[in-house]
């Protein structure tokens, strides 16, 4: 198997954000193996803001009355199922609702696939504000991926504490 060179350059790209993304997803995968245990058991801020850097290395303690701790109202169990639907939309596409039936219906009315010709090929302006809004959405996604990465690495690692297995799988 070829090995990737991950250079600074690559370290940055989409691609390999998101192969980051999926890898770790997938050893959440293979090591949550019981995810209802995962239920009702807070996901804390300081643990993703620490990066989740390991298991008993300066994780912070429950505690139960400290409310503004905690990363949101979800249990651990949703961000496991919220990262898998993620994984899948990004390996698999997202199927939007209606949007196979809407374009059957097209089809049957007009005799054919609908094609919009009027609109041409876009302006000098709007060429520069479609490579600036590619830009932005592009930067935006790589953080994204950046963040839902961190969390699935969190929720490895706190999965691991919570079963007992603090030197697991290191």
């Amino acid at each position: 198997m070829m090995q990737i060179c991950d250079s600074y350059s690559q370290k940055h790209s989409l691609f390999n954000a998101m192969n980051r993304f999926i890898g770790a997803v997938n050893n959440m995968d293979q090591t949550v193996m019981v995810p209802s245990l995962l239920r009702d058991v807070p996901l804390l801020l300081e643990e993703l803001d620490s990066g989740g850097g390991g298991c008993g290395e300066g994780d912070p303690q429950l505690s139960p009355g400290d409310a503004g701790a905690f990363f949101s109202r979800r249990d651990m169990y949703s961000h496991y199922l919220l990262l898998k639907s993620i994984r899948n939309d990004i390996e698999w596409g997202v199927l939007q609702p209606g949007a196979e039936e809407a374009s059957r219906k097209k089809d049957k009315l007009s005799g054919g696939p609908a094609v919009d010709i009027s609109r041409g090929l876009p302006e000098a302006g709007e060429e520069e504000d479609l490579e600036k809004q590619f830009h932005y959405h592009l930067s935006g996604l790589h953080t994204v991926l950046s963040k839902l990465t961190r969390k699935a690495n969190v929720l490895t690692n706190r999965y691991k504490q919570e079963i007992g297995f603090s030197n697991w799988g290191h």
